[in-house]
């Protein structure tokens, strides 16, 4: 039953954030809005006693790290693929952790992840936008060029 209702639920949201996004000024993705709608109502009725199989939260969470993963990268357009590679191998899986602690009600260690997070997002965007000297060389030399 559990599973129907989440189905339902990401449909629903999902075609509702599709409906507003034609009057918002900017858009949310509404796949994304609709899963993790789901994920926090699903873990908010199993805080309140609801009975709630944890492991269709999980793996909506797990979904939704892995696409603000995606929607970060797009962030790092400029970065070497090893940059952008080592920032995946650590934000996923602390984010990992980060909703593992969600769901085990484990406030100190959801704090911790989410500085990671933020800390290896923030180290790695404050050089997202510095471009190589080489590349910088390249893009003169193409503009002179013709």
């Amino acid at each position: 039953m559990t599973i129907t209702i989440t189905v339902l639920s990401i449909l629903t949201v999902s075609a509702l954030v599709w409906f507003v996004n034609r009057i918002l000024p900017f858009t949310v993705c509404p796949i994304c809005a609709g899963v993790f709608l789901t994920w926090v109502g699903l873990v908010g009725a199993h805080f309140l006693g609801y009975q709630i199989n944890l492991i269709i939260p999980a793996l909506l969470m797990g979904g939704s790290v892995v696409g603000i993963a995606y929607q970060l990268e797009k962030k790092f357009r400029d970065l070497p693929v090893g940059k952008i590679l080592l920032w995946k191998i650590l934000f996923i899986p602390g984010g990992l952790v980060a909703a593992y602690s969600i769901l085990e009600q484990l406030p100190a260690v959801f704090l911790i992840a989410v500085v990671f997070l933020l800390l290896v997002s923030l180290l790695l965007l404050s050089n997202a936008n510095k471009r190589s000297e080489t590349v910088i060389g390249l893009e003169k030399e193409m503009k002179d060029c013709c």
